[in-house]
């Protein structure tokens, strides 16, 4: 009677442990909660679940996982803006902007962004929560969004998810459906994205326009990863990078005594001239370039670098970023510099090299964040599953063809006179960088005429900025400044 009573047990415990781990469909989950935004109370509710994308014949093939935060106690929703928020990688969940800027929680770190143990959350005393509704979306295989299996057993083509505009197809698609059921469709209503993200949303302004008759009142791009930019060619990308430079090396001390002595915000309106009007001419020209005007431009390029007028020419005026990361310290402490936030400093094997060993940045980001989402979204939201969360998923070969996204947000702006653009950046950034994101501004309307709905703010910290407590504070009043002066208040949408 024991040895059955013990297989029976055995067996009852394979069938329960043995099940495939799959995320529900369809499914939400609603907790009320409480919090001080600026000093005002108020109580608001998270709902937290999953909402399939379907094919043309109705037949699901992914589900998103997504966190919609509202505040209780809105008389009239209709007035009230929604802003649906996406991060980038391609691959990159949305934890990021959720816990760190302008969700109700963020993470348990010091007031320069650097993780502490115990691992948590805080309450955001700086959320835009009091403003307007945010929504935070995983893409497919971000987060917990999954691809789904058909009725044969079989997943859906990758291809038709993993691709500038592939994503940007399905991700209106659910969106119009969330706003279908929410019954949000005539509220004010604004789109965030934070790197790779900041493609994902240019193109999504003409898409949500075009193809769900969805208008936008706002676009904000933090930290915005344009890839127009990069392929744009050698002497713009290169020259691009250089106010980044001196933002960096200022920070570490390594300008000259009279670029050092000022203040980082009259610093770099110079480098910003000499990088348009005078380093991108001087790599365009190549090798034609003349022996004096090199060793001028060389000169000047050390000047706001940091970096020896040798390295500098040994490059022919184009310094790579990975080389500058690994050689501003070189010679001072031997140390490396981060790639998204160039405040943080690594520790390579050894002192020679033309790159990191590592991101010194990352580490210490997944560091904090990783155990913070998990933990909060398990006891706070109370969505408990057994998938597991992709900080990062595997969302490549991502198909770069046919980017046009700047040009579809211009588009966009032309069509919807309710329309704005800002954007919002580091000066430490040195993945995306700052002045890269300003030149994006500058081409989406080469024509200047819709420059009065376009905006850029920019921060002392880097490609995360709101993880310095400083720039939470100034960013987060910088967007609610942004809503308020989108908002129509009563005028008529034309020119």
């Amino acid at each position: 009677m024991k040895q059955f009573l013990f297989l029976t047990i055995c067996l009852f415990s394979y069938s329960v442990f043995s099940q495939n781990i799959e995320i529900p469909l369809d499914t939400t989950v609603i907790t009320k909660h409480n919090t001080t935004v600026k000093g005002v109370s108020f109580s608001y509710t998270a709902e937290t679940g999953t909402q399939p994308i379907w094919d043309v014949d109705g037949n699901p093939m992914a589900t998103l996982y997504y966190t919609y935060y509202t505040r209780d106690n809105i008389k009239n929703r209709a007035n009230r803006p929604i802003i649906f928020s996406f991060n980038g990688g391609p691959g990159s969940a949305s934890v990021w902007m959720h816990i760190a800027y302008t969700g109700p929680q963020i993470l348990n770190i010091d007031d320069e962004g650097y993780p502490v143990q115990p691992y948590g959350i805080k309450q955001n005393n700086y959320s835009i929560l009091d403003v307007a509704d945010i929504v935070f979306v995983n893409p497919v295989n971000t987060g917990y969004s999954r691809l789904v299996k058909n009725k044969d057993g079989d997943y859906p083509d990758r291809k038709q998810f993993f691709g500038i505009n592939e994503d940007i197809r399905y991700l209106a698609d659910w969106m119009n459906t969330f706003v279908s059921r929410h019954n949000r469709w005539e509220s004010p209503k604004y789109i965030i994205g934070e790197s790779y993200g900041g493609t994902r949303v240019m193109g999504l302004a003409k898409a949500l326009q075009e193809n769900q008759w969805m208008y936008l009142n706002g676009v904000i791009m933090v930290s915005p990863a344009d890839y127009n930019v990069y392929s744009t060619g050698q002497p713009i990308y290169s020259a691009l990078n250089l106010p980044y430079y001196t933002a960096a090396a200022w920070h570490h001390n390594m300008l000259n005594s009279n670029l050092q002595s000022k203040d980082l915000n009259a610093i770099l309106p110079e480098a910003e001239n000499f990088a348009i009007n005078t380093l991108m001419p001087a790599i365009a020209k190549g090798g034609s370039i003349s022996s004096s005007e090199r060793e001028q431009v060389a000169t000047k390029m050390a000047d706001y670098s940091g970096l020896s007028k040798k390295v500098i020419l040994q490059h022919n005026l184009d310094i790579p970023t990975s080389f500058f990361w690994k050689e501003l310290l070189r010679d001072k402490t031997g140390q490396t510099i981060g790639r998204l936030d160039s405040r943080y400093i690594g520790i390579d094997k050894t002192e020679s090299g033309s790159s990191p060993d590592y991101n010194a940045e990352l580490s210490s980001w997944l560091h904090s964040f990783t155990p913070a989402i998990n933990y909060y979204i398990r006891e706070h939201l109370d969505f408990k599953t057994d998938v597991k969360y992709n900080m990062f998923g595997d969302v490549h070969p991502w198909n770069r063809e046919n980017n046009n996204v700047r040009e579809d947000l211009r588009q966009a702006m032309a069509e919807n006179p309710y329309l704005h653009v800002m954007a919002q950046s580091g000066y430490y950034d040195g993945a995306t960088t700052y002045f890269a994101a300003k030149y994006t501004l500058s081409q989406i309307d080469p024509s200047g005429k819709m420059k009065d709905r376009l905006s850029f703010k920019g921060y002392r910290s880097g490609h995360m900025m709101y993880l310095r407590k400083e720039d939470l504070i100034k960013a987060n009043e910088d967007l609610r400044e942004f809503i308020e002066q989108s908002l129509p208040k009563g005028k008529s949408a034309k020119y």
